[in-house]
């Protein structure tokens, strides 16, 4: 930790001298709070990031060799490819079994657009239980434990806002039958916003104004929290990524975990065939070798409807946020401290105070938040892999309170999917009846109907 002229000359450098305005009109508390958000910030790094992406707007530019990425079908094609899936589910379980997995939640934000107050996580999404998206997952690890017979680390990334909340909620509900030990919570870095003159924004006279850095803020919240050397005592070196936000996310995918080992990857994607050319879910793209992820609103539409001979569109292959990346790749992008994937800008309205310590609330957008995103790790990679997911199985988010992509939608999908599992295992339901399932009571149709034998009451309405 640096010293306060230490701080002050590597802060005065870096253009910035300017957030120490209010310095002397600090008490204790005040100075420590202010001095606390400063030395979380790579100095050094402000200046070139000041050039490139605030007081000038990047050029997006789309490469021009870009062309359609290749991914694995969700069905294999061929006799060789149906044995290639058969060794990626053997090799997949053998990693559950031997404990070299762990699961990573990103869960930092709130439900405020679900009407509801309170870390997203614990939503009641439960369509009849009420359980909450952390409930959900917590089962699905509980389940993969006793299926392999081995415990299931699992790393939750909250942020400033809702880390007590969240770990208060696990708490209160003694861990969902998961052992203290196993999850490890950590937050998000925050990354201050700036004025369009390039200068860092107060939102207090003793705080910045503050922002979460992205989603590929992850990786570096990974390392400065201890959370890659404890998966390293653990034994820990494939990591399952997924946003809380969507409770049917494959946590535990022996297939997608085994072809990721199998082929050597070290971030590998599920993808999910687009609904439309426009469906707002990034695009899995080749360029220069290398994969990339083409936002849906920055591909070109004469890309995003272009199709094959056959008729589908040929950037069909779409992006739910959901991953696996090998520790080794994390560690490599973090080695120097310091976040290796580039910073997108976003233009906000963000209140401050002026020089006078007046706050401001400007009607109209007048500062840059940076942000970075996890699929920009992708063409680091060495080497990747894409699995073509079901949508109607893996994909059901909760962004919205009605609608699209909201609560409504994902409820449905949950009870559909719980349909389709009760009529594999032999259960018809009649019509207007509809049943949740606990994801404890597996996911083959075996699986079920020995649950169901044990455990004959289940909520119906």
């Amino acid at each position: 930790m640096n010293t306060l002229p230490e701080l002050q000359r590597r802060i005065e450098a870096a253009g910035q001298s300017q957030v120490f305005r209010f310095w002397n009109e600090l008490d204790a508390d005040g100075r420590a709070k202010l001095l606390g958000q400063l030395q979380e910030i790579d100095w050094e790094q402000i200046p070139a990031l000041v050039a490139a992406g605030v007081v000038q707007r990047p050029d997006n530019v789309i490469p021009a060799d870009l062309e359609p990425a290749v991914f694995f079908p969700r069905q294999p094609a061929d006799p060789a490819q149906q044995e290639r899936y058969s060794q990626a589910v053997k090799r997949g379980e053998e990693l559950f079994r031997s404990g070299r997995v762990a699961a990573l939640t990103v869960a930092g934000g709130q439900g405020t657009r679900l009407g509801f107050d309170g870390p997203k996580g614990t939503y009641p999404i439960g369509p009849a239980s009420g359980r909450s998206l952390f409930q959900y997952f917590a089962e699905t690890l509980l389940y993969a434990e006793r299926k392999y017979g081995r415990r299931i680390n699992w790393y939750i990334m909250t942020s400033q806002l809702n880390h007590r909340a969240t770990v208060d909620f696990f708490a209160s509900h003694n861990f969902f039958g998961l052992t203290e030990e196993q999850l490890f919570f950590f937050s998000q870095g925050m990354m201050p916003a700036f004025g369009t003159d390039g200068r860092i924004l107060l939102d207090a006279k003793d705080s910045l104004a503050l922002a979460p850095n992205g989603h590929g803020g992850t990786l570096l919240a990974l390392r400065r929290s201890g959370a890659l050397d404890k998966m390293a005592r653990d034994g820990n070196d494939v990591i399952s990524y997924f946003q809380v936000d969507n409770p049917l996310a494959p946590v535990v995918c022996p297939l997608f975990a085994g072809l990721h080992d199998l082929e050597g990857s070290e971030l590998s994607a599920i993808s999910l065939t687009k609904t439309g050319p426009f469906e707002k879910l990034g695009n899995f793209c080749l360029s220069g070798g290398r994969v990339h992820i083409i936002e849906y609103s920055d591909l070109p539409a004469e890309l995003a409807e272009s199709r094959d001979a056959d008729g589908q569109l040929r950037f069909r292959a779409g992006s739910p946020a959901i991953h696996i990346f090998s520790r080794a790749f994390i560690e490599r992008l973090t080695a120097d401290g310091r976040l290796q994937l580039p910073w997108h800008r976003a233009d906000k309205k963000v209140p401050y105070l002026n020089e006078a310590g007046e706050r401001v609330e400007p009607a109209e957008p007048n500062a840059v938040k940076l942000e970075s995103f996890i699929f920009d790790a992708l063409p680091l990679a060495a080497r990747t892999m894409i699995l073509e997911g079901d949508r109607d199985e893996m994909f059901a988010p909760t962004k919205n309170k009605t609608g699209v992509d909201s609560v409504e939608s994902c409820r449905q999908s949950i009870l559909a999917r719980d349909a389709r599992r009760l009529a594999a295992a032999g259960i018809t339901l009649p019509p207007g009846v509809a049943v949740e399932l606990s994801p404890l009571a597996g996911d083959t149709a075996g699986e079920l109907a020995a649950y169901l034998a044990e455990h004959p009451v289940v909520t119906a309405w």
